[in-house]
């Protein structure tokens, strides 16, 4: 523990798993205190109890949200104004609906749903944020995005309504960077790679063809993980990037530079490792 959110009040969205629980417990760590936000409160309750385990003595509260709803935003963030305003915003919270696929066959409920969560979401806490900041007297703030690599590439399955959300989140957090410099607010997207997650375990199933057509194309042979997203977004929300704004920052393996062969990057592996 470095300290390096000493003093800190932070506010996760999509916080009972995945990037979001892992942040959480890297942020006590460093010394902030931290809202966890989420949508369902069985998992925040569950995520809450892993939460003091393992950062006995920080504090840490939860509050159940529906990040689609502007009030419900409102009143998350208000929360923090009592003690002493929100410095750090991680906008996580998302998803993406097994219903999404092309432009053909994506519903138009899916569509508005995904957009209302993935986007507006994102606007919500972008803007409640800043007013925070402001009705505290911050002169400086931090607010990190969830998007995507699919943002900057697209994606080889169809998921449109998705793809198109991420990449909405990089031209508001774009913008919003730029917006805001002067006030010394910073606005960064974190784009990920698919990570090494339950849920997507259970969707790879043991179905080896399908675990390959997606592995093939990291460099590295594996799928990310949540705790190397969360190590990101410490840094985004230190002052050791200060300089860091309205970047798409990118923690995906090299998958986004890397030009894969049929074959691709196993096929480079040693003949004789053990199977």
């Amino acid at each position: 523990m470095v300290n390096r959110l000493q003093g800190k009040n932070a506010i996760i969205t999509g916080a009972a798993g995945g990037i979001g629980l892992e942040t959480t417990i890297l942020m006590l760590q460093e010394g902030a205190s931290v809202l966890m936000a989420d949508i369902s409160q069985p998992a925040l309750s569950s995520a809450l109890t892993k939460v003091q385990t393992l950062c006995p003595g920080t504090h840490v509260e939860t509050i159940q949200v529906d990040v689609s709803s502007e009030s419900s935003v409102k009143a998350m963030v208000e929360k923090v104004d009592s003690w002493g305003g929100v410095d750090i915003m991680f906008n996580n919270a998302g998803i993406m609906h097994a219903d999404d696929a092309d432009a053909i066959a994506t519903p138009e409920k899916i569509w508005d749903l995904t957009q209302n969560i993935n986007v507006k979401g994102v606007w919500f806490g972008c803007k409640y944020a800043v007013e925070s900041f402001r009705r505290n007297g911050k002169v400086k703030g931090s607010v990190i995005n969830t998007a995507s690599m699919v943002a900057l590439v697209g994606a080889a399955t169809p998921q449109l309504a998705y793809t198109a959300s991420k990449g909405a989140v990089l031209a508001m957090t774009r913008e919003l960077g730029i917006v805001h410099a002067r006030e010394g607010f910073r606005f960064n997207s974190l784009c990920p790679a698919p990570l090494n997650t339950p849920l997507l375990q259970d969707w790879l199933g043991d179905d080896k063809e399908k675990r390959y057509r997606r592995e093939v194309h990291f460099p590295s042979g594996r799928f990310g993980e949540a705790i190397e997203q969360a190590h990101a977004v410490i840094f985004l929300a230190s002052d050791e990037s200060s300089f860091v704004n309205a970047t798409d920052f990118v923690v995906d393996g090299g998958l986004t530079k890397a030009y894969v062969t049929p074959e691709g990057p196993a096929a480079a592996a040693p003949k004789n490792q053990a199977s």
